[in-house]
């Protein structure tokens, strides 16, 4: 499938660069959100993540409210809100409070991963008794209060808003459980290849075989996350790709930290074996040009199928990050014209 037929969406981490705030993290989020509305990108999600000093968007809910009320006209959601931590008729009534706020553009994916280390998953989860394993009851739970059976009227609570409301609801994983899932139940999915792309192309075909039509999709409707910095040469684009890569080292060594400036070179800084490791962790990730960039996208779009792609560009300097996402959208946009 050639580059024009495929919808192309951001995944923003909010991220919060050496000595930043995240108060100048919304700010860019926004300004990043309302340009990639302009430049023609399909949906813009932010992600849960907690205890993470370089990630601002730990109010999920929030963060989509902020970002839906400066556009006009892309979806906004969740990539995801991490089920586990939330009582189901807490997050319909948020969403529905979106969904009622901005109809028509408000997405909610779901993830089962806590989102954050151990202390924060026990900090977020007190009293809720749910540590994932019990991810396909909540995720019936939640969207029966969007859908409430007749039988259950006056037994369970109501979503007040979200009962009646139209929200759609994604599934989203790294691993083959979520994959089954989202076909059992006929949603779209989307896998976290920009961070775990080993099982991208099994999960895929997963999703696909155990896909069962729903009154949500006729079909199986993929989308995978990668990363993508694009410059005006390669070597620009590797140089901001270094930010990244500190990022994902530090994750390795268990050193939590924010965003840090690009280097002109890793050596020194990482060993081969971590070299290899982030390099691993990163592979599904496209830097350079324009020219470089769409000849690994057709690639990457051939080898999976993929219906829907969404992209991570974590880059230190705000306008850096905006060019990327503008040449980006130029490449796609050149081959709609």
């Amino acid at each position: 499938m050639p580059i024009q037929d495929i919808p192309f969406s951001i995944l923003d981490l909010a991220p919060i660069i050496t000595g930043g705030t995240p108060a100048q993290s919304f700010r860019n989020t926004l300004d990043l959100a309302q340009h990639a509305e302009k430049w023609g990108y399909k949906r813009y999600w932010v992600a849960e993540h907690h205890n993470m000093p370089g990630i601002a968007s730990s109010a999920t809910s929030v963060v989509i409210g902020y970002v839906a009320a400066g556009t006009e006209k892309i979806r906004v959601g969740s990539g995801g809100i991490m089920l586990p931590n939330h009582a189901p008729l807490v997050i319909a009534e948020q969403f529905g409070t979106l969904e009622s706020m901005y109809p028509g553009r408000i997405d909610l994916g779901l993830g089962r991963a806590p989102g954050s280390d151990q202390v924060a998953a026990r900090a977020l989860r007190r009293g809720l008794g749910s540590n994932g394993e019990d991810f396909p009851e909540q995720l019936n739970e939640l969207r029966h209060y969007f859908n409430p059976s007749e039988e259950s009227r006056g037994v369970m609570p109501r979503a007040v808003p979200g009962e009646g409301l139209n929200v759609p609801i994604w599934l989203l994983g790294s691993s083959g459980f979520s994959a089954q899932l989202a076909g059992h139940h006929g949603l779209p999915f989307a896998f976290a290849s920009h961070f775990a792309p080993d099982f991208l192309l099994p999960a895929l075909k997963l999703y696909r075989d155990n896909f069962r039509p729903s009154d949500v999709l006729a079909e199986p409707y993929a989308m995978a996350g990668l990363n993508v910095i694009v410059a005006d040469s390669d070597e620009a684009a590797a140089f901001l790709a270094t930010s990244q890569e500190q990022a994902f080292l530090n994750l390795i060594r268990g050193r939590m930290g924010q965003l840090n400036p690009p280097v002109d070179t890793m050596d020194g800084i990482w060993s081969e074996q971590e070299k290899m490791m982030v390099r691993k962790q990163l592979s599904f990730t496209i830097t350079g040009t324009k020219a470089t960039v769409k000849e690994k996208l057709n690639a990457i779009i051939d080898q999976t199928g993929a219906d829907e792609l969404i992209v991570v560009s974590q880059i230190y300097d705000h306008s850096a990050r905006l060019r990327s996402f503008e040449l980006l959208a130029e490449i796609i946009n050149e081959d709609r014209a």
